[in-house]
């Protein structure tokens, strides 16, 4: 099974960043930020962190105009915010997509972004929403900043609960109690409530362009 690892590189030294890369035996870092510069963690501007990447055998691949969270195609915003559906469906996101399934069958990637938990980041609500859709076989699995990994099966589910939709999820061995009315609904699907959580995190945290607002 193929696996895909995402990273934000928040505010970590560089030999921080690179030894959670190394400890999760990642090959290969594909750049997923539309600027992919760094004001006050100069390390991670593009051409620095290429150049230490390599020096440690790692490759670096910039998917940021195909895969960013800020496109400059005007039909992707809506009032100024960046509408993660049709950065979806654009053909330039799809090839980006392509790029990277084709790069999983060679290498051990992970996206790189630049927020620290990724239920915050296009990484996860944008690039891996929809590449999960395209390979539903694909393991996706998350650093978190310890170096400890969060399956994107817990994060969609910590991402319902964010959203208002834990009551899908009860302990075991401790039934929801029901009140006469509630047993005569239909349960909740799973499935569109997911969706539904994906929907409200992307508008939570799409950019906005001030010049288009």
């Amino acid at each position: 099974m193929e696996t895909l690892y995402t990273l934000g590189h928040s505010n970590h030294s560089l030999e921080t960043f690179i030894g959670l890369l190394q400890r999760h035996q990642i090959q290969a870092v594909a750049d997923v930020r539309s600027h992919p510069y760094s004001r006050y963690l100069p390390h991670f501007n593009q051409n620095d962190l290429k150049n230490a990447l390599k020096s440690h055998h790692l490759h670096y691949v910039f998917l940021g105009q195909e895969l960013g969270a800020r496109p400059k195609d005007l039909s992707c915003y809506n009032n100024g915010k960046a509408l993660y559906q049709r950065i979806a469906q654009t053909e330039l996101f799809q090839q980006g997509l392509q790029r990277l399934q084709t790069g999983l069958q060679t290498y051990r990637i992970s996206l790189l972004c630049a927020e620290k938990d990724p239920i915050t980041c296009h990484r996860t609500i944008l690039v891996c929403r929809q590449i999960k859709q395209l390979n539903p076989h694909l393991n996706i699995q998350h650093i978190l900043t310890n170096g400890d990994l969060e399956s994107h099966t817990d994060l969609e589910k910590r991402l319902l609960q964010i959203q208002g939709f834990g009551h899908i999820f009860y302990p075991p061995n401790q039934p929801q109690q029901l009140s006469l009315f509630d047993a005569l609904q239909p349960p909740p699907d799973p499935e569109k409530c997911l969706q539904e959580a994906y929907e409200k995190q992307g508008n939570k945290i799409a950019y906005i362009d001030p010049e288009l607002a």
